[in-house]
């Protein structure tokens, strides 16, 4: 059977204190949603967002945070020689989010 990507996934995200808020994602390909965390530019966490539509980043370092949901697009399962897949890949399904610590 093959996968078929109508409509592109779209959701919103809001801040509440340190609390992410997502609303349902529309066009839902039903694959792994995530929150996607980075701190200054590095990526410091990957959380599954499936489970509940709220989300608070324990991590209280000093540093601008910056949150998106993420949706995986698989495509194919062809990988490089580090394992990692070439055309299969998370997309970004939401507005991005950022605060400060």
């Amino acid at each position: 059977m093959e996968q078929r990507f109508e409509g592109t996934p779209q959701a919103t995200i809001r801040l509440e204190g340190r609390r992410l808020i997502r609303s349902e994602v529309s066009n839902d390909w039903g694959l792994l949603l995530r929150w996607e965390i980075k701190r200054n530019g590095q990526v410091v966490a990957t959380v599954n967002a499936r489970p509940d539509m709220r989300y608070e980043h324990p991590d209280t370092a000093p540093g601008e945070y910056t949150v998106v949901l993420q949706m995986w697009r698989y495509v194919n399962y062809a990988k490089n020689a580090q394992g990692e897949f070439t055309q299969s890949r998370f997309v970004n399904v939401s507005n991005v989010v950022t605060y400060r610590i």
